[in-house]
């Protein structure tokens, strides 16, 4: 029997043709892409989210030198900052940074080598990144350093173009900080495929915040791949209200016992938005600990998706990971889909998972409104507080305030 060769759509035949300038070095990531193609819904990972009906067009990648013209939400916050325009290093638009901390753009990218523990997942999104990166930003972490403000790496996309931008962070042992990735701008056609990568070594403590800011029309393909040492303590938050079609992934291994890792995360998506945030959460190592929490609000004709997926392997006894994802619909157009999963290969943990999907409380709303505030009002206070139990764990008071000023506008749009 011949094999059939699926027809390759728009967006497709236009990344192909975009390959003849890949460098040498790439081309076996470029080659993985050719031949997986866009992923769609009969790859499993991929059911609630197929890119290849989705993504209906492939603009040209980014040349260096774009112009960023709108401030950041997060401009007050006083912060070392990093600024990618476009994908590529802006030192104009950078500061200085501590003792302690080293950055270096890398021109070169050889293939996707810089996942040498295998943390991320074969996965064309990330092929087609490591294709078209022209340079990865390293930042290195020295051991024993304790930041007394937080980094900020703001990512910034320009025009109808694809950005493809690609940081990799090494913390060592016994550091301390708190660093923001925030993407941002993006107008209808942008494209952004970015790659952040973080190991923690031993004794450590991050908070990483994510922010999902970009234009509501453009889309946003986001991974992020972590693995940490022994005895280290990861605080992971997500926030997203941007683009009209968004993935994040979520690759995190346990590679030393006695850890904890939080991932919390906040999606506010309204119109016809999709938003699909995938989780895999690898305990490779006994006694470790993970919690995952996720709040979605889905209004009009949005899409939300939700995959988390927590792996025991052989051996990692006394695991203990808990696993939630909570919608609210407020539309009968809204859409939410949840696929909480559980591979265990241990006999001594202590795990489990949950999704529910609901709308508003509406004894409680009654009880609000009975008391005198109009229903537009009573529904914003209830989401506020909804989506606040996502936010509370960020304990930076300046950051957890510009994301609820930015959910408390959300909310006001609505009512409008």
């Amino acid at each position: 029997m011949s094999n059939i060769t699926p027809l390759k759509t728009e967006a497709e035949q236009a990344l192909i043709a975009q390959g003849a300038k890949v460098a040498p070095d790439r081309q076996s990531a470029f080659a993985r892409f050719v031949d997986a193609g866009l992923p769609h819904r009969r790859v499993e990972a991929y059911h609630y989210t197929d890119l290849r009906a989705l993504l209906k067009n492939a603009p040209p990648p980014a040349q260096a030198g774009g112009r960023v013209t709108t401030a950041s939400p997060l401009a007050d916050i006083d912060a070392y900052k990093i600024t990618l325009v476009d994908g590529h290093y802006d030192s104009s638009l950078s500061s200085a940074l501590p003792q302690g901390v080293k950055l270096q753009s890398v021109s070169t990218l050889a293939d996707d080598g810089a996942d040498e523990k295998g943390v991320l997942s074969p996965d064309p999104v990330i092929a087609l990144n490591a294709a078209f990166s022209e340079s990865a930003l390293d930042i290195e972490i020295a051991a024993k350093t304790e930041l007394a403000k937080p980094i900020v790496i703001r990512l910034v996309t320009t025009g109808a173009h694809a950005s493809y931008p690609r940081v990799r962070v090494n913390i060592g042992d016994h550091a301390k900080a708190f660093f923001v990735e925030s993407h941002e701008g993006g107008v209808s056609g942008s494209l952004i495929d970015s790659v952040f990568e973080v190991r923690l070594g031993d004794h450590v403590e991050i908070d990483h915040l994510r922010l999902n800011l970009v234009d509501p029309s453009s889309t946003v393909l986001t991974t992020f791949g972590g693995a940490m040492g022994r005895e280290s303590l990861y605080r992971g938050h997500n926030f997203v209200i941007g683009g009209a079609l968004s993935r994040h992934q979520i690759f995190f291994r346990f590679e030393g016992e006695q850890s904890k890792a939080e991932i919390s995360s906040a999606s506010l998506l309204n119109k016809k938005q999709h938003a699909d945030s995938t989780l895999v959460v690898d305990h490779a190592v006994p006694e470790c600990q993970s919690r995952e929490f996720f709040a979605h609000v889905l209004d009009d004709e949005s899409t939300g998706v939700f995959q988390g997926k927590i792996i025991v392997r052989p051996g990692a006894q006394q695991t203990d990971g808990k696993m939630m994802s909570r919608a609210i619909v407020l539309e009968d157009g809204a859409t939410m889909n949840n696929k909480p999963e559980l591979e265990i290969f241990a006999d001594d943990v202590a795990c489990g998972h949950g999704a529910t999907v609901g709308a508003l409380d509406e004894d409680l709303l009654f009880y609000l409104r009975a008391r005198g505030l109009p229903k537009t009002e009573a529904e914003a206070l209830m989401l506020q507080a909804f989506v606040g139990e996502a936010l509370e764990s960020i304990e930076h008071d300046g950051f957890r305030e510009i994301l609820e000023a930015l959910a408390e506008a959300w909310l006001k749009a609505r009512s409008a």
